[in-house]
């Protein structure tokens, strides 16, 4: 276990005021895990990691020269995008393929994966929201990447990306408005999913601090190669610059979260 690190740190200039994250940057699991009882092919699909997401993520941090958090490990061992008291924080069946190694799960080793996995990664992510902070002397803007598969049970989406939000909405507005600006996408507000999610990374270490914040979910298709994911980050580097650029992200507004109690499952 020793040589797993639950997460990565990207460098970056913490005095620009800018983070970036990626909850499901990866498909990796420890040696002890095995495939946790799945075929191989189960981890190139969207139900192991975001396709495309650390290749863009990277790319832009080193372009913006700003600090990334990623997470090291598949969202099948444990969801780094869930609250610790979450029900689905380990999925037994996640889109029709069901999960052995991950049914039945000892209390132990449930708490196990929060602490050896899930928890570093979250330490990780407010030390860095905090050494931002500390450096640019205001509130971080904190932008969280993730990916959605091109159709679902069947039936296309017709988005290019998404923003999600919860109630804090300073920068999904200008984000929503800077990627419809040229007019060759179609971009979902709050759809196909809703970002109010309690307990999820954003509102644990945005929505609950009042710090400046958006999810931004890009498809599959168009960033499942280099090219694909060149091209995005020349779409969205000038586009996060210019709301790094803006002081109104830059300051601690609290919201009230839409985000209702946990599904049961």
């Amino acid at each position: 276990m020793h040589d797993f690190s639950p997460f990565e740190l990207l460098s970056g200039r913490h005095d620009r005021g800018l983070v970036l994250l990626a909850d499901h940057a990866m498909n990796r699991l420890p040696e002890r895990y095995g495939r946790l009882g799945l075929p191989e092919d189960a981890f190139a699909r969207h139900i192991a990691y975001d396709i495309g997401i650390e290749a863009l993520t990277r790319r832009l941090s080193a372009r913006l020269e700003v600090p990334a958090v990623l997470s090291c490990f598949s969202r099948l061992l444990i969801d780094p995008n869930r609250g610790e008291d979450d029900p689905t924080l380990i999925m037994k069946i996640s889109d029709g393929a069901i999960i052995p190694g991950n049914h039945p799960i000892s209390a132990d080793e449930w708490n196990h994966r929060i602490e050896t996995f899930h928890r570093p990664y979250h330490q990780a992510v407010s030390r860095t929201i905090a050494a931002v902070a500390e450096a640019s002397g205001k509130a971080p803007l904190v932008l969280s990447l993730h990916s959605f598969t091109p159709a679902w049970k069947g039936i296309a989406r017709p988005w290019h990306a998404a923003v999600l939000w919860d109630s804090d909405h300073r920068a999904v507005e200008p984000l929503l408005r800077h990627l419809r600006a040229p007019g060759d996408i179609t971009v979902g507000d709050n759809e196909p999913y809703d970002g109010a999610l309690k307990g999820d990374t954003l509102y644990s270490h945005c929505m609950m601090t009042g710090t400046p914040h958006a999810l931004l979910e890009v498809r599959q298709d168009l960033i499942g190669d280099e090219a694909g994911v060149a091209a995005w980050a020349d779409r969205l580097a000038p586009i996060f610059e210019r709301l790094n650029a803006d002081p109104a992200l830059h300051r601690y507004e609290v919201h009230a979260s839409r985000a209702g109690p946990y599904p049961a499952v």
